[in-house]
């Protein structure tokens, strides 16, 4: 693989080759990003082919200033402006209203364009150097387990980058919660590394809720995602023989004790399912986590890993 340290000479590298139109693989606080240039629509097309990503799918673009919003987004809406105040750099994107400067393929069909700033310090120098928006998926193919280390990226998707910047474990370790700011009550699309409780706190009331027929203006939204290679099953207790996760004292070497903080749950998830994964196993059988607000985005991952 073509892992290099993220020092600012290999930063400058990368993003030559964002510029050139090419893809590399960055760090965030949340999971490796597969990166181009949000502006140049052949790029973004090569994002698609090397995922294997139905191209309905919208993907994230990527920003290290909030004044970067005006030339991609036709609107910010007040809602959106708190959210972005209270969490940005941070694990939150916001749908808003496309203001079509960058390539097609970033909106899907909706017309709107989903927005974060990561809070990641390579990312940001990335994004920065390069002097572009940057749309950067999660680096796995489609439906299959995110990565949050450079090590996890698939060796069939490094073939085809320029470079993958080695930006150490993703501090989250889940991808950010999306929140549709398009309407009158934003509302949640995808659940992540902000939680809703925190999102409703900074905006002093609940969000809406979603309908039943929802466009796909945001990535996450399939019933099936972020799954590994052995089939999932959720139990409310492993057997002794089982390989898996959880809260209990482990019964082989290939069970692994989870903690009980949702956040610190979150912040290693994939990376356990990588090493359990690679063992080459059938089945993985994971521990239920409770069923609390704050577990959202963890049972979210695990319900469509299941799926």
């Amino acid at each position: 693989m073509k892992i290099l340290p993220a020092t600012e000479a290999n930063i400058a590298k990368a993003a030559k080759a964002i510029l050139a139109g090419k893809l590399v693989v960055m760090p965030t606080e949340t999971v490796y990003g597969l990166a181009a240039d949000a502006a140049n629509p052949e790029a973004v097309r090569r994002i698609f082919v090397v995922k294997d990503r139905p191209a309905e799918n919208p993907l994230i673009v990527h920003i290290a200033d909030a004044g970067q919003i005006e030339a991609i987004a036709s609107a910010f809406p007040e809602a959106a402006q708190t959210l972005a105040g209270r969490f940005w750099p941070g694990p939150l994107t916001l749908v808003l209203p496309s203001a079509g400067s960058v390539a097609q393929e970033c909106t899907g069909s909706a017309g709107t364009i989903a927005i974060r700033m990561p809070a990641h310090p390579v990312a940001l120098a990335l994004i920065r150097t390069s002097g572009r928006p940057l749309a950067a998926p999660s680096a796995n193919r489609f439906m299959k387990l995110s990565p949050t280390k450079a090590e996890h990226i698939d060796p069939e998707i490094a073939k085809q980058v320029a470079m993958i910047l080695d930006g150490g474990p993703s501090e989250i370790g889940v991808e950010s919660t999306v929140v549709d700011c398009t309407n009158s009550s934003p509302r949640i699309l995808r659940p992540g590394g902000v939680s809703r409780g925190d999102i409703e706190a900074a905006l002093g009331g609940p969000l809406g809720s979603l309908p039943s027929h929802l466009p796909r203006s945001s990535p996450g939204m399939y019933s099936r995602h972020y799954a590994p290679r052995a089939k999932v099953l959720l139990v409310t207790r492993l057997g002794p023989e089982m390989t898996g996760l959880t809260f209990d004292e482990p019964a082989n070497d290939r069970q692994i004790k989870m903690p009980l903080s949702p956040s610190a749950y979150a912040s290693i998830l994939y990376d356990c399912l990588h090493r359990l994964d690679f063992l080459g196993v059938e089945e993985l059988a994971i521990q239920a986590p409770p069923e609390e607000p704050e577990w959202e985005a963890v049972q979210d991952r695990l319900r469509k890993a299941s799926a």
